[in-house]
């Protein structure tokens, strides 16, 4: 029997069972997708907000300023990728002014370091390109850029490290409460668990329902976004939004961690909690209003790529965060939309401390917190690059061009537990496939390491799990 659990590995569940794994080597992670972030955790803003925006006194609030307090030593210590870069709220005009005051009262209630009202020629001075209709902006100095696939894969790496086990292509079925636990029916699985975390992103309300637990409504939120080349990473120095409105916080501007611009989301509320598509009139609403923010029109012919995702947007607008009201032994995580990326460590940490209490388990002594990244070639230096190819000569062979990723990464990222097993596993560990061509280059060679790492056979090679396989009848390749 497991301690604990946790349904869903996003970050969210993989911030749980990092923590947890600090007090237990009985931790479980279980995901009805193929790989970890396959939800709302690979497609959203990659922001770590200030924490101005959430109502006071509410969870999203509390959870924002805690959370983003500890990014800064936790990826140091976990080894991702974190830039402290600070958000600008702009306002268009005075006429607005009482928004933006607002926002920084709010802010500064909530305990948001730093806060303050920039005006113009501050603001031109910060960012040359922003527009020139904008007056003023609320600066946020402790906001940043973080990679959310990157941050989940050094907390399920680390949690690994500590003896957990995550166990995939294994959708929830049933849940019972037993005398001294529960049984979880997942996939092919039957797991038993003194406790359960329900971490299941838009799909949390029907785990707790399956649970017997308490009812929160998710209606899912779509957000649609644009990548732009590394040409365009420069265009912004902080990530640029404009004032909120009853939908979240707006189309925004960013550069990112990897050095590309990133622009959206839209927001549309719908019913369907597997919608990924893109649509032209959404991408074209993001890019028309982006351009709000900036002086100049953004280029569409420097768009790499596009994506969408869908935020657990809850009914009653706030986190669901702790033991559940109805079924003891049942801890929730529900309706973590933004900023949940944002207060995902902080989240992980105060479930992990409830649930030790709760069971009675102390801190290990032996308890491995640190972890360290794969060394990544187009970060190193001749030097490093020619010792790097004398210890292993699959460094010196590159598996795709425009991201200089080697084939000694994409080996590394299959071996590491949890390891690779689809493309987009390993696109999401070593950035093959995310460059200019978008893996027109580099997915045949992925797919031959993938076969001969893991012994499949080419047909069994996938973009992301069951029904994306490469190679369909007839031999035709897909993407």
């Amino acid at each position: 029997m497991y301690d604990v659990i946790v349904i869903g590995a996003g970050v969210i569940g993989c911030a749980v069972a990092q923590a947890l794994s600090l007090y237990t080597d009985h931790v479980c992670v279980v995901d009805k997708e193929s790989d970890l972030s396959e939800g709302t955790t690979k497609a959203n803003s990659a922001i770590v907000h200030g924490g101005f925006d959430a109502l006071t006194g509410t969870n999203k609030a509390k959870y924002n300023i805690l959370g983003t307090a500890m990014y800064p030593a936790l990826s140091k210590a976990l080894g991702f990728d974190f830039k402290q870069i600070g958000s600008l709220v702009l306002c268009f005009s005075q006429e607005e002014r009482p928004k933006l005051n607002e926002l920084l009262q709010r802010g500064l209630e909530n305990g948001v370091p730093g806060l303050r009202i920039v005006e113009k020629d501050e603001l031109k001075m910060m960012e040359p390109n922003i527009s020139e209709n904008a007056v003023a902006a609320l600066f946020a100095p402790s906001a940043g850029i973080v990679c959310p696939y990157g941050f989940c894969q050094a907390l399920a790496e680390n949690a690994c490290m500590n003896g957990a086990e995550f166990i995939f292509n294994a959708a929830v079925t049933k849940i019972e409460k037993k005398e001294n636990g529960f049984l979880v029916c997942a996939g092919e699985h039957e797991i038993y668990a003194k406790a359960v975390v329900n971490a299941a992103g838009v799909f949390t309300d029907e785990i707790s329902n399956m649970a017997g637990g308490e009812n929160c409504q998710i209606l899912p939120r779509r957000g649609e976004y644009c990548v732009f080349d590394k040409a365009m990473g420069s265009l912004v120095n902080h990530t640029i939004f404009q004032l909120p409105g009853p939908k979240g916080k707006g189309v925004l501007i960013t550069p990112t961690v990897d050095g590309n611009l990133l622009v959206g989301p839209s927001a549309e509320d719908t019913n369907e909690k597997e919608n990924f598509a893109t649509t032209a009139e959404g991408l074209n609403m993001v890019l028309n209003t982006a351009e709000r923010s900036i002086c100049m029109p953004l280029p569409r012919r420097k768009i790499i790529t596009s994506f969408c995702g869908l935020r657990a947007h809850p009914q009653d607008d706030d986190f669901h965060i702790g033991r559940d009201k109805n079924v003891p032994g049942l801890y929730q995580a529900m309706g973590i939309e933004s900023p949940g990326l944002s207060a995902a460590p902080a989240i992980g940490q105060a479930l992990a401390q409830q649930i030790a209490v709760d069971l009675g388990l102390a801190e290990k002594e032996n308890a491995i917190k640190t972890r360290k990244p794969i060394r990544r070639f187009r970060n190193m230096d001749e030097a490093e690059r020619r010792a790097a190819i004398e210890e292993h000569s699959a460094y010196g062979q590159i598996v795709c061009r425009c991201e200089t990723v080697t084939e000694a990464e994409v080996v590394e990222a299959i071996h590491r537990k949890p390891g690779a097993t689809t493309v987009d596993g390993v696109k999401r560990r070593t950035r093959s496939g995310m460059g200019r061509c978008q893996g027109g280059f580099c997915l045949p060679r992925v797919s031959e390491i993938l076969q001969r790492e893991l012994n499949l056979s080419p047909q069994q090679i996938t973009k992301k799990g069951p029904g994306s396989e490469i190679i369909v009848s007839g031999g035709i390749a897909c993407k």
